[in-house]
């Protein structure tokens, strides 16, 4: 059965974000969106959901289709609501009491603690505003769910659970879902439809089998396109040379031959069209070496909540030379404290009694708040500020980096998460560190960014301690596996059985 069709549908905004998309969204289908940050995900998702109008072409919706969408931010309305409130309200007025029972269901099937209901949702963390977000969805019974970026503030506990859902209660529910999460992709979609602003691709496969294909055919497509360039000048060469025979010896049918050879050149020249990649803004890491053995040792450390609290305990750690190790646990475990902790650690020498470093370690940090960025200050001004690079360099590394120099002389406020993002990957390459710590670096990096960072920190061999729930990252980067569990934090033998115990808490 057909649910929604498209035809030609194109869409411009500043700039040509997608055209020509033509394909059928069937019961049963679950599409992946794939494309850069910024590439037309969240417009065709509203374009599907009629809240916006494309710019060319058509859609065509079943009759009486009922649609979910979960845009990535809360509206501003729902924030008062306390948690069981705001998804009551998603049922109709006439249904709110009769039905109220499908509220408990739905947050019991989420694993939502019986202690958030009565919150206000302001108060929750980012991911539990994401999963009543999708709650909220699911209890208008759509025929077809649409997820911007759902797994966004989900720790691994809650993405297990999410995808469970999505796959169990949820698995008769036709799905688009516009993500970043590879892993998530794998393992609730069946179709993959990479949006690009010429030719999108459209496969029948998840995320990392569509990803293989496309890049076969991406490869046959170069080796065509070099063939092909190779006998155009073929035939432009020897249509010339056929020309200034026939020129030289007056014979007619020499010149007209030269003719069909070049316009047979002309029309293979005009099929070159460069192959469409899907390119991402680089990424790169520079580090520096140092002779210590241990970079990082922590003794009988307790972390605290800034009130006392205790949140685990950390009898022993070493970080040594080529270490990478990945922290895991669930939100509120404490991972980005503990990072802090390290920070001032390393920044004061002596001030945290249960840490040492070598005195030869450079540090470099990335914090997943992004707080190192000065809200008010430009990309420019701070770039050029904290490394004395010159306006020439800053402004070249900046466009490296993504960042046109219109955006790169804006607030930081007014930059994109992604942006911002880059810009502190860029300040932590410019800071050459021995010992990287890194707290969610892939929050708001597309796949091709995501990848990019994988094989530059491969590349470096330097240590990291690193906090992310990016599975595929952090199983293409770790050396070694730490866990927060029931009040310790300790080293495991592989993520696995860390990613079960994270689900069944």
């Amino acid at each position: 059965m057909s649910l929604i069709t498209l035809r030609a549908l194109g869409l411009t905004l500043a700039r040509p974000l997608f055209q020509d998309l033509s394909f059928t969204l069937n019961a049963g289908d679950r599409l992946g969106l794939v494309a850069g940050n910024g590439a037309g995900k969240s417009s065709l998702l509203r374009c599907l959901a009629g809240q916006q109008e494309a710019t060319a072409g058509e859609i065509t919706r079943a009759r009486g289709l009922t649609l979910g969408l979960v845009e990535q931010d809360v509206p501003a309305n729902l924030l008062p609501l306390t948690l069981a409130e705001a998804l009551r309200r998603a049922l109709p007025p006439a249904e709110r009491e009769s039905q109220g029972w499908q509220v408990e269901l739905i947050l019991d099937q989420l694993g939502a603690p019986a202690a958030l209901h009565g919150r206000p949702l302001a108060d929750l963390s980012g991911g539990w505003q994401r999963l009543a977000l999708l709650a909220r969805a699911w209890l208008t019974q759509p025929d077809l769910l649409l997820l911007d970026e759902p797994t966004n503030h989900l720790d691994l506990g809650k993405i297990q659970r999410l995808e469970d859902w999505l796959t169990g209660a949820a698995a008769g529910t036709p799905l688009v879902v516009a993500s970043h999460d590879r892993a998530f992709l794998d393992r609730v979609t069946t179709r993959t439809l990479f949006l690009r602003p010429g030719t999108s691709r459209l496969y029948a496969q998840p995320y990392g089998r569509a990803r293989a294909l496309l890049a076969e055919d991406t490869a046959a497509e170069t080796a065509k396109l070099a063939k092909d360039a190779k006998e155009a000048d073929r035939l432009r060469r020897s249509a010339n040379e056929l020309k200034n025979i026939g020129i030289n010896s007056g014979r007619e049918t020499a010149q007209k031959k030269a003719k069909l050879m070049a316009a047979r050149a002309s029309a293979l020249e005009a099929t070159l069209k460069p192959v469409e990649l899907d390119r991402s803004a680089a990424i790169r890491l520079d580090s520096r070496d140092t002779h210590a053995k241990v970079l990082l040792a922590v003794r009988d450390l307790t972390l605290r909540t800034p009130d006392g609290a205790a949140l685990f305990a950390l009898p022993r750690f070493e970080l040594k030379q080529g270490e990478r190790a990945l922290l895991l646990g669930r939100n509120g475990a404490g991972k980005s404290l503990f990072m802090a902790l390290l920070r001032r650690a390393l920044a004061a020498p002596d001030s945290v009694a249960e840490v040492r470093a070598s005195p030869s370690v450079v540090p470099g940090f990335l914090d997943q708040q992004q707080a190192d960025l000065p809200a008010g200050e430009s990309a420019h001004d701070y770039l050029n500020g904290r490394f004395r690079l010159g306006d020439q360099r800053s402004t070249s590394l900046l466009a490296g980096a993504g960042l046109e120099p219109a955006q790169q002389r804006l607030a930081m406020a007014r930059l994109s998460p992604g942006q911002r993002a880059r810009l502190g990957l860029l300040a932590l390459r410019l800071a050459q560190p021995s010992l990287f710590l890194l707290d969610e670096p892939t929050n708001h990096l597309d796949i091709p960014g995501q990848e990019a960072l994988e094989a530059e920190i491969l590349r470096q061999e330097a240590a990291a301690l690193i906090v992310t729930h990016d599975r595929r990252f952090a199983e293409a980067v770790a050396t070694r596996w730490l866990a927060i569990e029931r009040g310790r934090l300790l080293e495991q033998e592989g993520p696995e059985e860390i990613y079960r115990r994270l689900a069944a808490e």
